[in-house]
């Protein structure tokens, strides 16, 4: 599965949007992600990935195609 079908998964369950609410334009506000919501969707990125994602990091993501980027780019250098 790809970083943004998993994205998509969490963010899908844990806000209970529908799948259709989700793309990579879609910001955390427009998903109505509450800041409980964004860190259960961090925790289980970190989990899924076992990655560490740092939060004054997240002040550059401003949609979810942000946050996939930044996802894979941290699988990334875990692998190496």
């Amino acid at each position: 599965m790809s970083v943004e079908e998993t994205l998509k998964k969490i963010v899908t369950r844990v806000t209970r949007k529908p799948d259709a609410a989700f793309s990579p334009e879609a910001t955390f506000e427009e998903l109505d992600a509450d800041s409980l919501d964004i860190v259960q969707i961090l925790v289980a990125l970190e989990d899924t990935y076992d990655i560490e994602i740092q939060d004054e990091e997240l002040q550059e993501i401003k949609n979810m195609g942000d946050f996939i980027a930044y996802v894979e780019r941290k699988v990334g250098e875990k692998g190496k």
